[in-house]
């Protein structure tokens, strides 16, 4: 888990959303009220996609700002005025500080998302990303190791164990 949070709020532009990700190498923000309460998240893909009211998305409008083609009278304006909470994934899939690091891989992959918020009540403490999958994933071979090194007939056992995660399976790169 990442804490402490770097937060959004919903009435912010999506230009200084976007300046925070830049400024802490991330890649999504949790968007929280002026209490501290998650409200919503707000990703890279958010940002670099414009909705056309409630339909599907459109053409990025970043695509069309770096555009040397006319027809985009009003679209600077337009990306300088558009704030997160017009951008951002309401309701977000959230897990508490007691899910395990296996089932938050397992909801990160089952929904194709890239981040969890971490809350406690409606308060964000963390975030869980791809990146603390990674991070995980040598003390887990670690721990492994040293069984199999202590106890040579655990070994086999202590692999299957580990191939039976879920998260550790999704990691690994097939042979």
């Amino acid at each position: 888990m990442t804490s402490p949070v770097v937060t959004v709020a919903p009435d912010s532009p999506i230009a200084d959303a976007a300046q925070l990700m830049l400024d802490h190498r991330i890649s999504g923000l949790p968007v929280v009220d002026r209490g501290g309460r998650l409200v919503g998240i707000v990703s890279e893909r958010d940002l670099l996609r414009r909705r056309n009211g409630e339909g599907p998305l459109r053409r990025p409008h970043w695509l069309q700002l770096l555009s040397e083609r006319s027809g985009l009278e009003g679209e600077p304006a337009r990306f300088h005025t558009l704030t997160v909470g017009a951008v951002m994934t309401i309701s977000p899939l959230t897990v508490t500080e007691a899910t395990t690091i296996e089932d938050a891989g397992k909801l990160l992959e089952q929904h194709r998302i890239k981040r969890l918020p971490v809350v406690r009540g409606q308060q964000v403490v963390g975030v869980i990303s791809r990146a603390d999958l990674l991070r995980a994933l040598p003390r887990a071979l670690g721990r492994a190791e040293a069984a199999a090194k202590h106890d040579p007939s655990m070994t086999d056992e202590r692999l299957i164990e580990l191939e039976r995660q879920y998260w550790l399976q999704r990691t690994r790169s097939p042979k």
